[in-house]
């Protein structure tokens, strides 16, 4: 809510929202027949948790977790419920999925909230190709769900019945920004600093002298491959960096790149995908290596739950996707931000 403007619980501001809350909720049902069908289980995944995730730019919510004795324990809303549907799957699962409520501080824009709803949904033995398969239908499933034809933001039209195009990170580069992004990769998926930034220099983007490579191609990616993404039709921007990977492993074919993808529609980044990694010393590695840049960056650090780490050594080969339900609920429904798809802000 901006400064100046009438709280939600308002009546006459209420009266506005609902039929985008409405709508919301019949979005909600049709995704939960759509799963059901699948033969996916649903399920529950606790907020509080050891770690909320180890990304260097994502900042959590922390509490204290008092016991009967007394003692004292940090814990911290999660960011998403990844680590845990994932303990999911080592427990024997093998089609699951969670509307949650995350977490994420320092985040509150037009389609961004400090709490939201995550869909995240995970196929045991099956590749991460089959989540973009159910991207496709779940669009259209949105789209029959608000009757709409197409979906509009900010001037930006999708139609949600096409074909998603499926466009790499190394051809998105090179077609939006001339830059040839493999080349500043080495065979083994190292980054060459100084030949990103020789690039991003040659399109005219400002680049400081402490920027990471990291840093450079999020610039890159930001100000000249996102606003053409998922225009006319969405967007399946897949193949990420193998330094980019997250939680994903490497594709079998190229190690300089990793099996990630994201879902954009209208110029909004709706989904991110992985084909999961599940070796616990490479993610040790990268948790670590996130933690360092958060701690130079931001100056803090979250521990590293080792319950995961255990977990990953058991979970059987997988695929998983987060979607924003909020940022869906809005291209559904027409809203124009995400509070008027959200029951109750926070203030």
């Amino acid at each position: 809510m901006t400064p100046g403007q009438s709280p939600w619980w308002q009546p006459s501001v209420h009266e506005d929202r609902r039929p985008f809350l409405l709508g919301r909720n019949r979005l909600l049902e049709a995704l939960r027949a759509f799963f059901a069908a699948k033969d996916f289980t649903e399920v529950e995944t606790a907020i509080l948790q050891v770690s909320p995730g180890n990304e260097t730019h994502l900042h959590a919510f922390a509490t204290d977790l008092v016991d009967a004795d007394l003692s004292v324990h940090r814990r911290y809303l999660h960011t998403s419920p990844e680590f845990a549907c994932k303990k999911l799957l080592a427990a024997g699962e093998q089609r699951i999925f969670t509307f949650a409520k995350v977490f994420r501080n320092r985040e509150r824009t037009g389609t961004h909230h400090p709490e939201f709803t995550m869909l995240e949904w995970y196929r045991a033995g099956e590749p991460y190709q089959a989540l973009m398969a159910d991207c496709t239908r779940l669009l259209a499933l949105a789209a029959e769900t608000g009757q709409r034809k197409r979906f509009s933001w900010r001037g930006i039209e999708t139609d949600p019945f096409a074909e998603p195009e499926r466009l790499s990170v190394a051809e998105a580069f090179e077609r939006f920004a001339g830059i040839d992004l493999l080349a500043t990769l080495d065979a083994g998926g190292a980054s060459d600093r100084d030949a990103l930034a020789a690039a991003a220099r040659a399109i005219r983007l400002r680049v400081a002298e402490d920027d990471t490579w990291s840093d450079i191609y999020s610039g890159v990616l930001v100000q000249k491959i996102e606003p053409h993404l998922g225009q006319g039709r969405a967007t399946i921007l897949y193949e990420y960096p193998s330094v980019e990977a997250a939680l994903a492993r490497r594709t079998a074919h190229d190690p300089r790149v990793s099996e990630r993808f994201e879902l954009y529609a209208c110029g909004v980044e709706l989904a991110n995908a992985f084909g999961e990694l599940t070796d616990p010393a490479e993610q040790r590695r990268r948790f670590e290596a996130e933690m360092d840049e958060k701690q130079r960056i931001h100056g803090e650090r979250y521990p590293i739950d080792e319950e995961f780490l255990a977990a990953l050594a058991i979970m059987p080969e997988a695929s998983g996707i987060a979607l924003g339900l909020d940022r869906l609920a809005m291209l559904a429904t027409g809203a124009s931000r995400i509070e008027q798809v959200i029951w109750t802000p926070v203030s």
